[in-house]
């Protein structure tokens, strides 16, 4: 009965997605640019908008920008349509700009990982039954607990992210973090190597795994997936985005199957600790390699990275194009 519930949201996804329309960046590469703009013309407030969404979009892939579909489809270059060496400027000979932003990306799915989410949400009976809370109503309530906690954060950074921006959220989330991780370390540590229930321990372990769950929902869990989709340039979108999934997929793996293990070697306190450490880490990797992208329209967004890595004095950018950038039918 129970695994038959989780189909019902799975249908209703499934539904859901067969009303989504293509995204207007596709049908530009296809060539399908009536089509874009109708497209662009649902989530745009005004006209002037729709024109100006549209204009940036062929400009990244490389059609005229005056191009204009008139009797069937525009052709366009043959290496933005068909995604032809792609994996050779992303991964062989890619770009200052490129290698920056697939780093970033690569980075943002390791350390998203790697600061002990899955720990804390799969292994949560675990962490609360350390601390010293008993039996089972009590701790599915604080596990529950957890969850709404997490569930309403996340809701609360949908609103903050085109507010406070990218990089403000992740790094308030990360150092929150640290110290969350470093207080349930210190809380789980003293719990294990005291003979009596510690009254202290228990409350504060509850506390500090709450407090991790909302750092970690209302920054580096959400804007993870927001920020390396929107930073790869179009030609490039699908194949970056998908590295960094894999990359996501992998790491979610290692450190849920590892967990149990490393406990065992170096305790749970001193597990958490090195979550702590890697966390750390990750603030520095996110100050100093994330630019802000709030209020930059996808197709900015390459121009940003390019221009952080250009070297000083240089008063232009230069930018991979497509080789082609014409307009025929």
């Amino acid at each position: 009965m129970m695994l038959g519930a989780s189909a019902v949201p799975s249908v209703a996804l499934a539904l859901g997605v067969l009303k989504l329309p293509e995204s207007p960046r596709w049908l530009v590469m296809q060539g399908r640019l009536r089509d874009a703009k109708k497209v662009l013309a649902l989530v745009c407030d005004s006209k002037e908008e729709t024109e100006l969404r549209l204009h940036d979009i062929k400009r990244a892939a490389g059609i005229d920008e005056n191009c204009e579909e008139e009797n069937g489809v525009v052709k366009v270059p043959a290496s933005t349509s068909r995604g032809e060496g792609v994996w050779r400027e992303l991964l062989l000979k890619p770009s200052p700009a490129v290698r920056w932003i697939l780093i970033a990306s690569v980075g943002l799915h390791f350390f998203d990982h790697t600061t002990g989410i899955e720990v804390v949400v799969l292994y949560s009976p675990r962490l609360f039954s350390k601390a010293g809370v008993s039996g089972k109503d009590r701790l599915l309530l604080a596990t529950v607990g957890m969850g709404l906690c997490k569930t309403a954060f996340t809701l609360v950074a949908t609103f903050l992210l085109d507010k406070v921006g990218r990089r403000p959220l992740l790094l308030t989330s990360v150092g929150g973090m640290i110290f969350a991780l470093s207080g349930l370390g210190f809380c789980l540590t003293m719990a294990e190597h005291s003979k009596e229930k510690l009254l202290y321990a228990l409350s504060l372990s509850i506390v500090f795994v709450y407090l991790y769950v909302a750092f970690f929902s209302i920054g580096i869990g959400p804007i993870t997936w927001v920020y390396s989709s929107e930073i790869f340039p179009l030609r490039l979108r699908a194949q970056g985005t998908s590295i960094g999934g894999a990359v996501s997929r992998i790491m979610n793996g290692t450190v849920s199957m590892t967990f149990i293990s490393i406990c065992q070697a170096i305790t749970i306190g001193g597990t958490l600790f090195v979550f702590a450490g890697i966390a750390v880490l990750a603030w520095i990797f996110f100050y100093f390699f994330l630019p802000e992208t709030k209020g930059r329209s996808l197709e900015e967004i390459e121009t940003l990275f390019a221009r952080n890595v250009s070297k000083p004095g240089n008063s232009e950018v230069e930018i991979q194009r497509s080789d082609t950038n014409g307009c025929s039918m």
